[in-house]
């Protein structure tokens, strides 16, 4: 085995190295969940800066912080006129660190499956869809009870609720298969446990099995490629109207 010895010009260096542009196009392609990651950041980001504003919202009293106030959805908060950022703002506000990690952990998951299939675009358009199909949903559902609704569950009951109808879809008994054995667990905590937005699984859920029956359909029953971007967004933005007409 030969080594090349010797000293070497600080330019010369510089010079064999790839361009900054190519460096990071091939990071970037080698990168297979990098939304998932993203989403994930994002909502971690998020949970830091409420924790900087009242260390209690790390699950310590079931009092809202100011700054959960500021994030969380519910009808009345909605009636304001700059209130529409909250549907989407409430996805990403965690109330403690078990509603934190247990909805990162079935994100993580969930995107090592999906969005490798879908790519990119298409996995975020999904997740937003269900997104605000679950504030919908928690909106219609329990709008009237006054509580503060948030967390990313609406859209992971989304993405479970894709990946079980592309599942079935392609034939598969999704019962017989982690997902649907995870989406039957966490609809009988939905039920089961006391402080749930069910509202809010149940409409990520609707959202995301709409857009899947679509997104991920078999490649015998391909359906048009444009139909695949073009379902999640009406999703979306039917769910955006229908819940600022909800909350009027």
């Amino acid at each position: 085995m030969s080594v090349t010895v010797g000293s070497h010009c600080t330019d010369c260096v510089k010079a064999s190295r790839p361009a900054t542009s190519v460096r990071v196009r091939d990071w970037n392609a080698r990168q297979p969940i990098a939304v998932t990651l993203v989403l994930i950041g994002i909502n971690l980001a998020v949970f830091a800066w409420v924790l900087m504003g009242d260390v209690s919202s790390a699950g310590f009293t079931d009092r809202p912080s100011d700054r959960e106030i500021d994030l969380g959805l519910s009808k009345w908060l909605l009636q304001d006129a700059a209130g529409w950022y909250r549907l989407v703002s409430a996805g990403f506000l965690h109330f403690g660190l078990l509603h934190l990690a247990m909805n990162m952990i079935l994100l993580y998951q969930l995107g090592q499956m999906l969005e490798p299939a879908l790519g990119r675009v298409r996995f975020g358009l999904l997740y937003f869809a269900s997104l605000l199909g679950g504030s919908l949903g928690a909106l219609v559902i329990q709008g009237n009870a006054g509580g503060l609704h948030g967390g990313a569950s609406g859209a992971v009951f989304g993405l479970m609720a894709a990946a079980a109808v592309g599942l079935q879809r392609r034939g598969v008994n999704v019962f017989q298969t982690g997902i649907g054995a995870t989406l039957v667990i966490n609809l009988l905590l939905t039920f089961t446990i006391p402080g749930i937005s069910i509202g809010g699984h149940l409409g990520g859920a609707a959202a995301g099995a709409v857009c899947g029956a679509v997104m991920l359909a078999p490649t015998w029953k391909r359906t048009p490629i444009w139909s695949s971007y073009a379902v999640p967004i009406v999703v979306a933005v039917v769910s955006f109207v229908a819940s600022i007409a909800v909350a009027a």
